[in-house]
């Protein structure tokens, strides 16, 4: 009998060492970001010993990584209900609760989960400080709080200490996140992360060959660690932004670099939309379309798939189908829209309201007017959602200008123009009141021009003198946008303040300037102008068109209005 109880002691321990292996190796698995083989260890472990909790709680957490939190709440609340360390299970229904905007029920949640922390044990506040890390609605600060707390019991814990680098590094304090990096560094040096991630602090600071060198480094300690390939795709992607000159080669680095990403980590649903996150920014479209084509056979539900499959469709030149993916997408208030999936919807609209005309062709262009309306409407969303949508309007308003239409170019530089900080302010606000001013200045007979966008292209040329008072277009333009209101006094006095503002701004330039053949032009329109203006003052209009003549003695219409003034 005591035999058969030793063999059965035995049996239990071996029991609970192979368990713990699993977890270990599951912990392994998710630090390399091979999620999927993270989840079949796990399941396993959770249905080969159903009463311990971390395991749970683990594969929960990988759910809540992959934005699946039904299927993560599923584990947590099983894992709740086990036997041996179920208090970790509180943690993922904490962050769950953060990410719906529940604080208290979180901090609740968390309490609980220190309950059953062991006096020397800092593992629930590691967790604790992830959770309030990665959720949707993150507290930096909090976790910086709760992981100091942890560092007062163990202060060499590595796992603690990469998890406060990631907390300063989250709240844009760089030296402490060095310094916890590298103490997680030096307490294990087996710990790749810390190892890596102290390259990311140098490729957030834009030191990129630095942050090559480290992360180059990662690999020559450990070929086949998944993430540092992400880490070099996403430094190259950088640099390459940086340094226009080898944009094209550094993408095309940045790609490849993330294929072997993939390669080590899986190709599950979860990863293959971070690569389309990334194909986005990289400007792949081709690869992105073929990548929204697989997911789809993987998930043909999933409404994030109609993102990538939208964006790609666009750019590959079938407006159609981004239309249909878009309006799928955005037309679901749970999906999480944000503003460049209207950006996008709007593009496309604008596409197929505006059909491509041969560059030759003397047929006039017919515009799908609603469906144009539409387009802006959606591109206005796009903007008041995320104001840097603005600095993607300027080749759209340009390209539609250069086609001669004015009008539709205008609607989109006034979306454009409506976020002052966007880096294309000052041309927008230019474009805006140039392409107003052609859609009125060339009316056919009969027709009225638009009192109400003259003086919103007046206004953008107020805008332009304001931000560069030495734009001499500007001025010349607002006179000439001032003008068209014939009937409007005010108007007609901001027009001379124009012109005259317009001859000054070349004159302090000096002679270089006063000397170029299409100032000269714009003087003698400048004193004409300025002449009819003060007719009733003959000896002031006397002065202006003398000055026009001066300029040129032969011109016909200085003369006329020289023997109108006599």
């Amino acid at each position: 009998m005591n035999k058969v109880k030793v063999f059965s002691i035995a049996l239990v321990a071996l029991g609970f060492a192979a368990h713990a292996q699993e977890v270990e190796s599951a912990k392994k698995a998710i630090d390399a970001e091979q999620y999927e083989k993270a989840k079949s260890i796990l399941k396993s472990a959770v249905s080969a010993k159903p009463d311990n909790g971390k395991a749970a709680f683990l594969l929960g957490n990988v759910y809540l990584q992959q934005n699946q939190a039904d299927s993560a709440k599923i584990f947590f609340q099983k894992g709740l209900t086990a036997k041996e360390n179920p208090g970790f299970n509180y943690i993922g229904l904490g962050q769950i609760d953060l990410d719906n905007g529940n604080e208290a029920g979180a901090q609740f949640n968390f309490d609980q989960a220190l309950k059953d922390a062991k006096k020397k044990d800092v593992e629930q506040y590691v967790y604790i400080g992830k959770a309030l890390i990665n959720s949707e609605k993150p507290d930096y600060k909090k976790a910086i709080a709760t992981l100091l707390k942890a560092k007062t019991i163990q202060p060499n814990d590595p796992q603690l200490l990469i998890t406060l680098g990631d907390a300063y590094y989250a709240d844009r304090n760089q030296n402490e996140s060095y310094k916890a990096y590298s103490n997680a560094f030096d307490a294990d040096p087996t710990l790749l992360r810390a190892k890596m991630q102290l390259g990311v602090l140098l490729k957030g600071a834009k030191a990129f060959p630095e942050a090559k060198t480290a992360f180059d480094n990662v690999v020559a300690s450990n070929a086949n660690y998944g993430p540092v390939y992400r880490e070099l795709a996403e430094t190259y992607y950088l640099w390459g932004n940086n340094d226009k000159a080898k944009y094209k080669e550094y993408t095309e680095k940045a790609l490849g670099f993330y294929e072997k990403y993939m390669s080590l980590t899986d190709y599950s649903l979860a990863s293959r939309m971070r690569h389309a996150d990334f194909l986005i920014l990289a400007k792949d479209y081709v690869a992105l379309e073929k990548e929204a084509n697989e997911m789809k056979k993987l998930d043909n539900v999933n409404p994030r798939i109609l993102r990538y499959l939208g964006y790609s469709s666009y750019e590959n030149g079938n407006a159609d189908a981004a239309i249909k993916a878009l309006q799928d997408y955005t037309g679901k208030p749970t999906n999480k829209i944000i503003g460049r999936d209207y950006l996008y919807l709007g593009l496309a609209q604008i596409k197929k309201a505006i059909p491509t005309m041969a560059p030759d062709s003397k047929e006039k262009i017919k515009v799908d007017e609603p469906l144009f309306n539409t387009a802006v409407a959606n591109i206005r969303k796009a903007v008041d959602m995320d104001k840097p949508m603005a600095n993607d309007l300027n080749d759209i308003g340009k390209g539609l200008f250069d086609q001669k239409l004015y009008k539709y170019a205008a609607a989109i530089y006034e979306v454009a123009t409506s976020n002052p900080n966007s880096k294309n302010y000052l041309y927008d606000n230019f474009y805006l009141g140039y392409a107003i001013y052609f859609e009125n200045a060339y009316k056919e007979a009969g027709e009225k021009v638009d009192v109400v966008s003259l003086k919103k292209a007046d206004k953008a040329f107020e805008n332009v003198t304001i931000a560069s008072p030495t734009t001499q277009e500007a001025y010349i333009y607002r006179a000439r946008v001032n003008s068209l209101m014939e009937s409007d006094a005010a108007a007609q006095a901001q027009m001379a303040k124009s012109y005259e503002d317009y001859i000054r701004v070349v004159t302090e330039k000096g002679d270089a300037e006063l000397s170029k053949p299409a100032n000269k032009t714009k003087f003698i329109e400048a004193y004409q102008n300025l002449a009819l203006h003060n007719k009733k003052d003959k000896a002031k209009a006397s002065e202006y068109i003398n000055k026009a003549l001066t300029l040129d003695p032969t011109n016909a219409d200085s003369q006329n209005i020289l023997k109108a003034l006599k």
